[in-house]
Parts: structure tokens; sequence; C-alpha cells
């Protein structure tokens, strides 16, 4: 009974002090602030509580937690766009990938496999990641599969939103004949918007419904699936279509304004073509700035500029880089672009708040009063990858930046003049 009651206390105790924690006060002082919205920084004072920035002012507040900044760039929290991050730990190793799907299609959703003890959740921490979007690997069906958001904060208990995003690819990253794919996506699209509300109310409506429609049959799709054709057609989901060449862009405009799709377009490598289109259709584009070589013959246009021609035309940009551990490339990616023309403030938001407004994240990417607190404290250019961050908060506490290359490191620097075996 004795135990019960110490393990009832300790338990509460855990509780209490994790609160605490979270909800320390923080006042950082004499920041260089880019805040993921104005053009130019300024200097200011970061009061941070209860996790959310409370205020932005030259304003002192009675806090133990001072940092002083001391003119450093402190930028927000940058957001991974395309990862596989809690997902997939070596992509060699198929026992530690969760991100294909074996029975399920458009509905297959990775927000339950997600590791939030994941050995590269620190490690692009470390680097300047607070969060990401997590993303399946293409499934069977040209649009399909969704994928979600998560903080970078190695909480157990999972901090993001579920299915917020579906996936898709067409042309030269897909297979098969171009010309099939966007039929089907348009026969795909035509059944998710027959889709009634009445329909997803019970699995008897829904496998009725099914069993009227040819194309559920022949894609042997699941009632799961339905659920997320239904999700994609009322509930102004983004749906991430991969797609390079230009002519392809041009379909998908055509079937962004047929549907009135919230369509969003990665990759791009020729969009400099269609610049005035993609400009009046208002489609965001997630690229790799650092692609300038044409990969396949989707991408003969590739060019080292793009990125700024395209913000010049008032095209909403996000960045990506190669799905392996390094996310936080991002940010050389950002480096690469601000090189070729585009603008510094314009690469921040690539890397925040163009994220956060394109996927209805909330405050994530900002940094303004009543945001979350996610913001990072540069030690110089957050876009040189030689920069780390000093101090990296997410929902306003104060993460640990340790991973496992830097405890190897450490453990392999220290009593050089002893013998292997006493490290």
């Amino acid at each position: 009974m004795l135990n019960f009651r110490f393990k009832k206390y300790f338990a509460t105790f855990l509780i209490i002090f994790a609160n605490s924690i979270s909800a320390e006060a923080v006042l950082i002082t004499n920041a260089n602030i880019y805040d993921g919205k104005s053009d130019d920084p300024f200097i200011s004072n970061i009061y941070i509580k209860n996790g959310k920035i409370k205020n932005i002012s030259n304003n002192l507040f009675d806090v133990e937690n001072v940092i002083d900044a001391s003119g450093m760039i402190v930028t927000p929290g940058f957001i991974a766009t395309d990862t596989e991050i809690g997902i997939v730990e070596i992509g060699a190793l198929s026992v530690t990938r969760d991100d294909r799907p074996s029975m399920y299609n458009i509905g297959f959703s990775v927000f339950d496999a997600f590791n939030p003890n994941s050995t590269l959740i620190p490690w692009n921490r470390a680097n300047g990641i607070t969060s990401a979007i997590t993303l399946p690997k293409y499934s069977s069906s040209p649009i399909g599969g969704l994928g979600s958001f998560f903080d970078l904060d190695s909480n157990i208990n999972i901090s993001g939103t579920k299915d917020m995003v579906m996936v898709g690819r067409v042309g030269g990253s897909s297979s098969g004949s171009r010309a099939e794919t966007f039929a089907l996506i348009e026969d795909l699209l035509d059944l998710a918007f027959s889709i009634e509300p009445r329909v997803v109310k019970s699995n008897a409506e829904i496998i009725k419904f099914m069993s009227e429609m040819p194309l559920v049959s022949h894609l042997d799709l699941q009632i799961r699936d339905i659920h997320a054709l239904y999700k994609l057609a009322n509930t102004d989901l983004p749906l991430i279509i991969e797609s390079n060449r230009a002519s392809d862009i041009l379909k998908l405009i055509d079937l962004k304004n047929k549907y009135n799709l919230n369509l969003v377009i990665m990759g791009a490598q020729e969009a400099t073509l269609v610049i005035e289109q993609l400009k009046d259709s208002d489609i965001p584009l997630i690229v790799n700035p650092i692609n300038n070589i044409p990969n396949s013959f989707d991408e003969l246009a590739s060019n080292i500029n793009a990125s700024a021609r395209l913000e010049d035309a008032g095209i909403t940009l996000m960045f990506n880089a190669p799905r392996d551990h390094n996310y936080h490339l991002i940010r050389q990616g950002a480096g690469v672009a601000v090189a070729n023309g585009m603008s510094y403030s314009g690469a921040i938001k690539a890397l925040s708040s163009n994220v956060s407004k394109t996927f209805k994240l909330g405050s994530k990417g900002l940094i303004e009063e009543g945001a979350s607190a996610d913001l990072m404290i540069w030690d110089a250019d957050p876009l040189e990858p030689s920069s780390m961050p000093i101090k990296v908060f997410i929902n306003g506490i104060d993460t640990d930046l340790t991973t496992r290359s830097s405890r190897l490191r450490d453990r392999y620097t220290k009593n050089l003049d002893k013998p292997n075996i006493y490290r």
C-alpha cells in the first residue's frame, strides 16, 4: 500500500515538474530578428511564457532565465516539407522502413508509425529543423498516401497534426504512361467529388457506394481509401504532386482549376518556363535550389537562378532536400538560392512561414506575439552550412542539442593520453 502511494505521489510530482519546465518564462534580449514575415530584420527582445511568444519589444521582464543574444540572428524554427523523419531510420534496411503500404493505397497514413525517438530527430534539430512534414512513399496510385506534421521535440507524447496532406506524382517521377496517369487522376478526382456526406457516415454506406463504382474494384480500393478521397474533396486538404516537366505543370494547373484543388507542386524544375501560368493559378512550389543540372528529360530547363525568378514573380516557394538523414540541408539550398539572386528574407520565409501558411500550421514558422515559441538563436548566418543554432526552442522549451554524433565526438576526444579502453 505504501509502495502504491509512493508511486502515485511520485507520478504526480513528475507531472507537476514537467509542467513547470514547459511553463518556464524566458527572455531573449538584443535579438537580431528575422520574423518570417518582414523583409528586414530588427533588434528587439522576445518574452516567452507557457510555450507562446508573449511580447516582442524593448521591454524587460522579471524572469529568472534571461538569454542575451548580443545581436545574434534569431529566426523562426525551420520546417522541413518533404521528409521521412520518424518513419525511416536506414533506407537500405527494410525493417526500419514504415513508409510503404502493402494493402492500403490512397488512405495509407504514416502517423501511427512515427517514432519520436528516431536518431534523425536530434540530428536535424541540432542543425536547425524544429518540425517536419513526414510523407509516405508513393503508392501504386498516382495520388494517394497521407502525410503528417510533427514537432521534432522527441516527446514520447507526439505533438503533430495527423493526415494533413495527400501526395502524388506524375511524369518521369512516376511509372507508366503520363497520359494514363493524368486520366487516372481525373477519374479518382471525379470519384472523390461524387462521394456524398451520407456515404462516409457508416462502413455499410461506403461498401454500398464502392459496389456501384467499377473504378473501386479495378484499383482494389478499401474503406480507408474512400475516407481519404472524401477528405481531399471536402476539407481543402493540400495535395502535393511531384512533377517537373513544364507541360505536366500546365496540366496540373488545369486540374487545379477544374476541381478547385489545394494544389502544391513539388520538384517543378521547369517552372521558369510557365511562370505566368503559375503566378495566375496561385500554386505554391516546393523546390530544391541546388538542382541546376537535368537529372532526366523532364528537367531540361533546370537552372540555378530559378528560385530568384520565381520569387520575383510572386510565387510562394518552399525548399526541400534529397530524402536522407540530412534534411537540414534545406538551409544550404536556401543559401544557394540567395547567392543566385533570391532575397535573404524570402529564403527565410521559404524555410518557415511559407510552409506554415501553405499547410495551415497556425503560427508555426513565425516570430510574432501569440505565436508558438518555435525559434532559434544562431552563432552566425543560418543560411551558411557551417553555422549552427546555439539555442533551439520548440513550443517554448529549450531543447537538447545533443546528438549521437556529438556524444561519439566527445567520447573519443577525451582522455587522448590514455589507452582506448578508457574511452
